[in-house]
């Protein structure tokens, strides 16, 4: 069955951009991250816009980009020439005009007032802030290069040129307290900005902290607490005039970043650097992830491309009720059925059903969306809906 998408709003709109560069690799991090090396910098970014020419060929753009988002990595490692490059290029791909959300992920560590006004001149105008904690002591457990002042000091220099300001926060770091975590809310709630994620700390396999954990050397958050820490954000995040909107995500009224939701709606999007994911013209594909090999194969005029695989349109349609329903909003499911062709009542009935029996999902019409219980159980849900497709896949 074959995945068709005709109604224009889900066409590719949002591009994707990895830069891999950092100063350090933090414990925690598993992204394809290179240190030590920007004199790669001019290739890595001619290499992203030859990967992106690739795929405008064969996608051309329908319509003004709405969303590009420039991740890693520290994207803020380029220097201004780079960036500026990078926008050139970008322009002569895409219409970019003043409608268009573009952000860029930053350090604080490299974000001084000279970053600041390059990055505004090139058309940046979000910038989330991957800060992890304000706290000195839990900064150095995460192996974050900056302190909490200087975190501080880089998002109130950013909001002397940009309005839109997101940080980022993990929870349930080793040894990390319930009050501590009060601490990071509050001092990040206190500052201009207007959208706020929160991570549970995560240990991934082939990082750093996943070797320290299996050898007990890194105490682990209990469940009770890392629950706490979490219902502490969506109630002091509320507090602060910022609406829960997905499972991680706060904003204050217009300031919902616009290209997560361009995933989670199921858009096609266009994406180019070392491990980055593109989804296009229903199949979904992913770049090598060593930053040498990205590079020669790109500049050799071959495809990056390690990863294909096509999404039929069951696939599509559990994908789209596994992650809309992260949003707060809910699903629509007539909306889902019409642009899949999938009966969502019927093929998921099963789902549907485990769902609203364990007292996850609420139903009110062709509505779904989760309950406060199901917000605590959102990846169980996703993967109510994920196994129907893998079942028919596998035949079973």
């Amino acid at each position: 069955m074959g995945l068709a998408l005709e109604r224009p709003d889900l066409k590719p709109a949002s591009v994707y951009l990895h830069v891999p560069f950092c100063r350090r690799r933090c414990g925690y991090c598993n992204f394809s991250v290179i240190t030590g090396r920007l004199d790669l910098a001019p290739r890595i970014v001619d290499a992203m816009l030859a990967e992106l020419r690739q795929q405008v060929d064969e996608h051309p753009p329908r319509r003004p980009v709405e969303t590009i988002f420039v991740g890693g990595g520290t994207p803020t490692q380029l220097g201004a020439e780079d960036w500026q490059r990078l926008a050139v290029g970008l322009g002569g791909l895409f219409v970019i005009d003043d409608a268009t959300e573009w952000t860029t992920e930053a350090n604080p560590e490299d974000f001084d007032r000279a970053m600041a006004a390059n990055l505004a001149k090139v058309g940046v105008n979000r910038i989330s802030f991957g800060v992890q904690s304000f706290q000195d002591r839990k900064l150095s457990t995460l192996q974050r290069g900056h302190t909490g002042r200087e975190a501080i000091a880089a998002i109130n220099r950013a909001a002397e040129r940009f309005d839109n300001l997101s940080v980022d926060l993990i929870f349930g770091a080793p040894g990390e307290t319930l009050a501590d975590w009060h601490g990071d809310l509050r001092t990040a709630l206190s500052l201009p900005i207007s959208h706020l994620s929160t991570y549970s700390l995560t240990i991934e396999k082939g990082t750093a902290f996943w070797n320290r954990d299996r050898r007990g050397e890194l105490p682990r958050c209990d469940e009770d607490l890392d629950l706490a820490m979490y219902q502490a954000a969506r109630s002091m995040a509320s507090d602060h005039g910022m609406r829960q909107y997905e499972v991680s995500s706060f904003a204050v009224e217009g300031s919902r970043c616009r290209h997560n939701l361009a995933y989670w709606h199921g858009r096609d999007w266009y994406a180019a650097g070392p491990s980055a994911t593109r989804f296009l013209g229903g199949v979904r594909s992913t770049a090598h992830r060593s930053v040498t090999t990205y590079l020669k194969r790109i500049e050799l005029g071959q495809s990056a491309v390690t990863d294909r695989e096509p999404i039929d349109s069951l696939e599509y349609a559990a994908e789209r009720m596994a992650f809309g329903l992260r949003m707060i909003d809910g699903v629509n499911l007539a909306d889902v059925s019409r642009q899949t062709g999938i009966d969502l009542s019927r093929q998921f009935a099963v789902a549907i059903q485990r769902c609203r029996r364990s007292g996850w999902i609420r139903g009110d019409g062709d509505h779904s969306g989760l309950t406060e219980r199901g917000i605590l159980f959102a990846d169980s849900v996703a993967n109510e809906f994920l196994a129907v497709a893998l079942e028919v896949a596998s035949g079973d």
